[in-house]
């Protein structure tokens, strides 16, 4: 098994070579396990993933802060391979707090922290710019008094759930985030090559980290070719397997037949990988 340092120093490399990165989004153990499996480099929670699968709405204000820990603890502890932590907000809203839960977050063994700039007031759903980069830099400050190596990336949210925001708008934070302290961004809700190029451009050298959404049509080599770094699957492998999920189960309420059922995965397949995973053993990760 990989220590702690090691998950952290690889996940640096990573974040500081050339090259596009898939960094898929795992929601509980038997996910983290499997994507493992399948070569992944490093991965990264889904907040999304972890409150649906608890019954609660994709808020940091829903989902317990020591719940997330947890569910983020024990991605870390599944794998051999880095695991980035989103975050949410830092839930917290003054700078002071958010430094000290990316503390806690630190201590699940993570090597790398997302800090989003949304609040939990619909009326008013992100931080003013000054307090948004003011928490930044305490998340900053914070992982610097660590001495661990976490990488710290800032996301802009102000392209999902219908907001609208010019581009510029968008730019002018990334660039106060990583003034601040922020070593990537994450931009979720950016499809237009264009719109990504001059994110590219005007953050770099620092890597952008987007999520991948299948009806814009692009290719991982498209992405890399637009300069993206980091590509994510963002809530989406969650939302297919709930799909999945409540496809078979409207099916059966409603109508009750069970044709949706032949579209699951034969248990003799995914029951031989976790008895073959299950026989590698799995142990806590070492300090």
């Amino acid at each position: 098994m990989s220590t702690i340092h090691e998950r952290r120093r690889a996940f640096r490399k990573l974040h500081e070579s050339s090259g596009t990165h898939v960094l898929p989004n795992p929601w509980n153990v038997g996910t983290a396990r499997y994507l493992e499996h399948l070569g992944f480099k490093a991965l990264s929670t889904t907040s999304a993933g972890i409150a649906f699968a608890d019954g609660f709405p994709d808020t940091d204000w829903a989902v317990p802060r020591g719940v997330m820990l947890q569910h983020i603890r024990d991605i870390v502890e599944a794998t051999d391979l880095p695991v980035c932590a989103d975050f949410e907000s830092g839930y917290a809203n003054e700078p002071e707090d958010v430094a000290r839960n990316v503390v806690m977050c630190i201590e699940t063994g993570v090597a790398g922290i997302m800090i989003e700039d949304t609040t939990p007031d619909h009326q008013h759903p992100f931080y003013p710019l000054e307090l948004a980069v003011d928490r930044v830099r305490a998340a900053r400050a914070a992982i610097d008094a660590s001495g661990t190596g976490v990488v710290l990336t800032a996301g802009v949210e102000r392209l999902t759930n219908n907001h609208e925001e010019s581009l510029a708008g968008i730019i002018r934070r990334l660039q106060a985030y990583v003034q601040a302290g922020a070593e990537a961004v994450h931009v979720p809700g950016v499809v237009n090559p264009a719109d990504i190029t001059a994110i590219v451009k005007a953050v770099a050298p620092h890597p952008v980290s987007i999520v991948v959404e299948p009806e814009c049509g692009l290719s991982m080599r498209n992405y890399a070719d637009l300069g993206v770094r980091w590509l994510s699957s963002g809530s989406g492998m969650c939302r297919a397997a709930w799909g999945g999920f409540m496809r078979a189960a409207e099916e059966i309420a409603t109508r009750g037949t069970f044709s949706t059922l032949t579209d699951a995965v034969p248990f003799p397949q995914i029951n031989q990988f976790f008895r073959q995973d299950l026989r590698k053993g799995r142990k806590r990760i070492s300090s």
